[in-house]
């Protein structure tokens, strides 16, 4: 089933009907116009003659110089990763990669790595829009009928998730703004999809994985204004499965996903403390003071008093001071400081009998990244043991594993992340829950970097693993999340 003119499989706008169809001959002189001089564009007659001491013209005209315009001194070099995207992409957000006068190049900001969604300032209202709150509830509903294991993921930094220290180098997602995308538009192509007897899925999968989530969420309002009807509803109608999962949480905003995740880790029986730990040490402060304002708007209940009744002891503590969303977010490291809680983990750990959880909660949940990869530094030179073995030497169970990944988290994110997709997928089963936050939360802020990791750890693509381990059109749209093979 094909669609005139949106969208295009090359991903562009074809022309609309009733635009400006081309002129035969190019550009002709239009009635009324300024038609072009005869012969190109010779001195009009009454105008300005070239006066003398001018600048003559040059023979042959303006030949190109060779090698095109040569860098002037003192511009800005190549850099590796290339230059952060133009527009039509993401531009650079707050935490994002700003060039600095003097420097020629490009610096990593404060909460580096993500696209920071400021909470009142162009990020997503504390109010839910029509229909997400159908979609939560949905989601949630899937989440206890399938037979779903629930795990764990983030969205660093700003707008889902910050790259390590080591990565950043420009937009490293798999999914960009797409140009000229109007949610109008779209919807015609969702409707159509839908409307009749069956289903193109292939034209939702098109759709949707060429779409960012600012440019999805829209489509929810669009398609009760063009038809009157809930885009939600009618989705859910004509979709099954783990694909209707992935649709549905799609068209939800970054922080409203991250709040009806957390409550689906803490409601019922069980908790998913590792979907806890996933999303509150990946996160920016601003992005869980918005997941928070969205919990108690949806859920009348606070988010730490959620996380206070469903967890208990240390790890609680841990939670609790996460969700706090106030950890320092500079990114300026102080190397004697990094010496001094250095030598503060070590007493507080391995040169002990016992073990003060509490000094290890107040480093790791307070201070910023950048400074908690130098700290890591120091202990492993000063007691020559990789801060996570300590970890495991001096704890036990939830608190042992939450401050191992509140570790992997701050060292190397694409690294946990990878880690985190190999473990849902390896095995008996695939841990879907998490296969789709991972994907759909890090498909604008890491990808290209997982990707990496994931073959660097693995010798083999998460491409070719998603391949492998799903089937149907959610496969297809996990792919298209992915972004291509390695």
């Amino acid at each position: 089933m094909s669609y005139p003119g949106y969208p295009s499989p090359s991903g562009g706008y074809p022309p609309q009907a009733g635009g400006y169809p081309p002129q035969p001959g190019a550009f002709p002189p239009q009635a009324g116009g300024y038609p072009p001089a005869q012969g190109g564009y010779p001195p009009a007659a009454g105008g300005y003659p070239p006066q003398a001491g001018g600048y003559p013209p040059q023979a042959g005209g303006y030949p190109p110089a060779a090698g095109g315009y040569p860098p002037a001194g003192g511009g800005y070099p190549p850099q590796a990763g290339g230059y952060p995207p133009s527009a039509g992409g993401f531009p650079p957000q707050t935490g994002g990669y700003q060039q600095q006068p003097g420097t020629g190049g490009y610096q990593q900001q404060p909460g580096a790595g993500g696209y920071q969604q400021q909470p009142g300032a162009g990020g997503y209202p504390s109010v839910p829009p029509a229909g997400e709150k159908q979609i939560m509830d949905k989601c949630m509903y899937m989440g206890k009928k399938s037979k779903v294991i629930l795990s764990h993921i983030s969205f660093a930094g700003g707008g889902w998730g910050a790259a390590p220290g080591g990565y950043g180098k420009g937009f490293r997602g798999s999914i960009k703004d797409f140009p000229g995308a109007d949610p109008l538009r779209d919807v015609e192509v969702l409707r159509k999809a839908m409307k009749g007897f069956g289903t193109d899925e292939n034209a939702i999968i098109e759709l949707l994985g060429s779409r960012s989530n600012k440019q999805r969420v829209p489509m929810v309002a669009a398609y009760k204004t063009t038809y009157g009807k809930d885009l939600i509803h009618d989705l859910k109608s004509e979709l099954t499965g783990d694909f209707e999962h992935l649709v549905l949480v799609m068209l939800m905003s970054s922080a409203r996903f991250d709040a009806a995740e957390i409550r689906e880790a803490i409601k019922g029986a069980g908790t998913d403390e590792a979907c806890l730990i996933e999303i509150l040490s990946s996160r920016s402060n601003a992005e869980i003071c918005e997941i928070s304002k969205i919990y108690k708007a949806e859920y009348g209940k606070s988010l730490e008093d959620s996380i206070s009744s469903d967890t208990s002891g240390h790890f609680r503590r841990l939670l609790v001071s996460l969700c706090q969303g106030n950890r320092d977010e500079r990114p300026t490291v102080d190397v004697s400081l990094a010496k001094q809680d250095a030598q503060k983990l070590y007493a507080a750990g391995e040169n002990k009998v016992g073990t003060d959880e509490s000094q290890f909660n107040a480093i790791l949940c307070a201070r910023s990244k950048p400074h908690l990869r130098a700290v890591f530094q120091e202990y492993q030179r000063m007691c020559g043991r990789d801060i996570e073995k300590s970890i495991c030497r001096e704890m036990s169970g939830n608190l042992e594993s939450g401050m191992v990944a509140v570790v992997k988290c701050i060292k190397n994110s694409p690294a946990y992340f990878a880690e985190r997709l190999h473990k849902a997928m390896q095995g008996a089963g695939t841990k879907d829950r998490t296969l789709i936050r991972i994907m759909v939360s890090r498909s604008e802020v890491d990808m290209l970097d997982i990707r990496q990791e994931y073959v660097r750890t693995y010798g083999k693509s998460l491409y070719n693993h998603i391949s492998g381990d799903t089937s149907g059109d959610y496969k297809k749209l996990l792919l298209k999340l992915c972004g291509g093979n390695d």
